[in-house]
């Protein structure tokens, strides 16, 4: 990390540098690319938080987060959870701290939305994501969703 860093909101002025972030060829089955993300934020309105993360004015990543979902998708909305939806940390940027950066901006946002819990998926693999994961704190459930293994990781008061 050289600059401040931080998180932009997704705007007319940065879509073209959100849609450049690629992860390294050997990550891409495991993550989305940012244009499907955004496809996906476009139809989840007020669920969805995708953001583009900037070390001073260079873009290094892109995140996107889930904010108050019915993870069980059964319409009673007994299991409310947000998390950490995608993150594409750019391939020549890995291994810099933008990915606990990350993590640690969506936990203040759900801080700040009154919640206690970041969940987020991982597809199991050498390759995947799963060892940055469980390094942060995130322990699995015992769950799975679309074969990705559930983690979460408890927030402790800011």
């Amino acid at each position: 990390m050289t600059g401040t860093l931080r998180l932009d909101e997704i705007t007319r002025a940065n879509i073209d540098a959100a849609l450049a972030i690629r992860v390294r060829a050997d990550q891409e089955e495991y993550v989305s690319p940012v244009v499907k993300s955004l496809a996906e934020a476009y139809v989840h309105p007020g669920v969805a938080w995708p953001r583009l993360i900037l070390d001073g004015d260079r873009p290094v990543g892109f995140l996107m987060a889930f904010l108050g979902i019915d993870f069980a998708g059964d319409g009673t909305g007994r299991d409310i959870r947000s998390g950490l939806w995608r993150l594409n940390i750019a391939a020549g940027e890995q291994g810099r701290g933008y990915g606990r950066f990350a993590v640690a901006s969506v936990a203040d946002e759900i801080r700040r939305r009154g919640g206690s819990t970041l969940t987020t998926t991982w597809h199991p693999g050498p390759d995947g994501p799963e060892r940055f994961c469980l390094r942060l704190g995130f322990r699995p459930t015992g769950e799975q969703s679309g074969g990705e293994t559930v983690g979460e990781l408890p927030l402790a008061e800011s």
